[in-house]
């Protein structure tokens, strides 16, 4: 973890979201964020007030002969017992754009520097306060579009990935230790004697541990990022339909006109606990259409790279030919087929298409009747969650694919590792694959970490943040 330091100049930013609203906060920063404040604060003396109150007063702009600027109240957070360890200030004003950023600027002319996207954030991390991975959750947290994905991230803040992530490097370190003392200092008789055995045993522990937290990932990356889905069908099939039952809102343009939908509307919803990243497709038809036919071809390309694909069929008519080009394009996809206008009598020879398209989920659906619906959110949580959705309040969840990423390498160091004792090479070779996995590890957390990841991660904050 890194060193507390308190060599950073002072920083603000607006850390409300932009706009009208009831307050905006503009939070300053820093070993000169009492000074700043004091400057173009007017009420009590903000020196003599207790730590983590809240003080009314107005804001001034002493250029101007301490001009009222808006009513606040003023927080004072003192170092080290703050989000960044460092003293904070955060002037609670009104919510008027005009107003915020006069405030800002204020803050700004009188000593503050304007704060870059997610600095905040990364002075908690640089000040030893949180880790690395429990900065990427703040960011999670602040995008979780579902209850379970809000508790995952929440659960990574509290720093349980990162104990679980600490003790696998714990016992990676003590057998390097072992490892060095054993080469350096042969002789010396209180040492652990490392064998091939005893790294062998720990090498198959680590890996275990790993491929447990690994388990995890596909259903932690699903609530952190969703599913992208993509909805697809000819013409007039009733996707616009679909998609307005799942948001519970009219979204699409819903008309008995084919071709209505011209271009790809995309929506998040909440489907039994997951987030579905809902594309509403143009329908997948020739025409001469310009317009149309940009939509057509942006479809094509949303079923490649949908996790889903929900494909509308009209129950009331027979297959066409176009029907059957998505039953073949979307063949290789993870779909599920959903007979529409069930209402009407039925057209459609459900067994031949499975038995020439294979056998996929198939669900009976109406607009008109507004049914089926309870039984797709529950046939596409079946499907990525078969045993249901873990609890991410209690357990440890990897959401992250740069964690992923991380920890799948240094299961392959690990394999390397076991792969090496079993054929017979010394254990200072193996040693240095086992390392490579510590230091994997410890890129999760930040242990071990690199400027240029510092900036790209932190750059996808929000300023304020």
């Amino acid at each position: 973890m890194p060193l507390m330091t308190t060599d950073y100049d002072t920083i603000a930013a607006i850390s409300t979201a932009p706009g009208v609203g009831g307050i905006s906060i503009v939070r300053i920063s820093g070993s000169d964020a009492m000074k700043i404040a004091k400057k173009i604060y007017r009420g009590k003396d903000l020196d003599k007030v207790a730590t983590d109150t809240i003080n009314y007063g107005h804001i001034v702009d002493p250029a101007n002969d301490d001009s009222r600027v808006d009513e606040v109240m003023v927080s004072v957070m003192r170092a080290p017992k703050t989000y960044t360890k460092e003293d904070i200030i955060e002037i609670n004003c009104h919510g008027g754009i005009q107003v915020t950023n006069k405030v800002l600027q204020l803050v700004l002319r009188n000593g503050a520097r304007m704060a870059e996207p997610g600095e905040f954030t990364k002075r908690a991390f640089l000040n030893g306060r949180i880790d690395l991975s429990q900065s990427e959750a703040v960011m999670d947290l602040i995008d979780a579009k579902t209850d379970e994905a809000r508790k995952a991230a929440l659960n990574q803040l509290d720093g349980n990935l990162s104990a679980a992530i600490r003790k696998m490097r714990q016992k990676i370190v003590d057998v390097l230790a072992n490892v060095e003392v054993n080469i350096d200092y042969p002789e010396y008789d209180g040492a652990e004697v490392v064998t091939s055995k005893l790294m062998l045993d720990k090498a198959q522990e680590i890996k275990a541990e790993i491929e447990k937290l690994l388990a995890t990932a596909q259903q932690g990356k699903v609530l952190r990022d969703g599913l992208n889905t993509a909805i697809v069908g000819r013409p007039n099939v009733g996707k616009s339909s679909l998609l307005n039952r799942l948001l519970h809102e009219e979204k699409a343009i819903v008309t008995d006109v084919p071709g209505t939908t011209r271009d790809v509307l995309d929506e998040y919803v909440n489907v039994a606990g997951v987030p579905l990243h809902l594309i509403d497709t143009a329908g997948i038809r020739e025409t001469e259409d310009k317009v149309e036919k940009i939509g057509v071809d942006r479809s094509r390309a949303a079923i490649k790279k949908a996790d889903l694909v929900l494909l509308v069929l009209n129950s009331s008519e027979p297959l066409t030919d176009e029907d059957r080009q998505l039953l073949d394009l979307t063949r290789d996809s993870k779909r599920v087929i959903l007979l529409n206008k069930t209402d009407l009598p039925m057209k459609l020879d459900i067994e031949k298409i499975k038995a020439e398209y294979g056998n996929s989920d198939m669900i009976k659906t109406s607009a008109m009747a507004e049914n089926g619906t309870k039984t797709l959110e529950d046939t596409i949580s079946q499907m990525f969650f078969t045993k249901g959705i873990a609890s991410t309040q209690n357990s440890v969840m990897v959401t992250n694919a740069r964690h992923i990423s991380l920890l799948q390498q240094a299961l392959d160091s690990v394999q390397t590792v076991i792969d090496g004792i079993g054929a017979g090479l010394p254990v200072d070779i193996v040693q240095i694959d086992l390392q490579s996995a510590w230091d994997d590890l410890g890129a999760i957390t930040g242990d071990s970490y690199d400027d240029e990841l510092m900036d790209q991660l932190f750059d996808q904050f929000c300023i304020g943040k």
